[in-house]
């Protein structure tokens, strides 16, 4: 993946395809500052995920914060953050247990299944 803006340093660099999620509700800026002669920083909305090419050492820092101020609120080792170049391929047992934990079925007691159940329930105002 290219950088357009600022391209990675190519001298001694392992390149690793990174993605972060800005989980928040808040704007954020993603930025990297460890890597010598690179400098790296975007801007990131909420529930955007962004995509990104750096060294195996880096480390994304993430500001957080209002119009005038920004506040480091996490610092991430992209190692962390680094998308798999193949595909998990997941087997059909495999993919029939995480439906049983989500549908919450225990493994190995498939006969016992946790019901939740609501009631509407009517008021009135006078």
């Amino acid at each position: 993946m290219a950088q357009v803006f600022d391209p990675i340093p190519s001298d001694n660099c392992d390149r690793l395809l990174c993605c972060y999620v800005n989980v928040t509700s808040q704007i954020q800026i993603a930025r990297i500052s460890n890597i010598p002669n690179w400098y790296f920083e975007r801007v990131v909305f909420p529930g955007q995920r962004l995509l990104f090419e750096t060294c195996s050492d880096a480390h994304l820092e993430i500001h957080t914060g209002m119009m005038a101020s920004a506040i480091l609120s996490d610092t991430i080792a992209c190692s962390s953050l680094r998308v798999p170049e193949e595909p998990e391929i997941i087997t059909p047992v495999q993919e029939q247990e995480l439906e049983r934990r989500n549908e919450g079925i225990a493994p190995g007691n498939e006969s016992q299944v946790i019901e939740t159940r609501s009631a509407a329930v009517l008021t009135s105002v006078d």
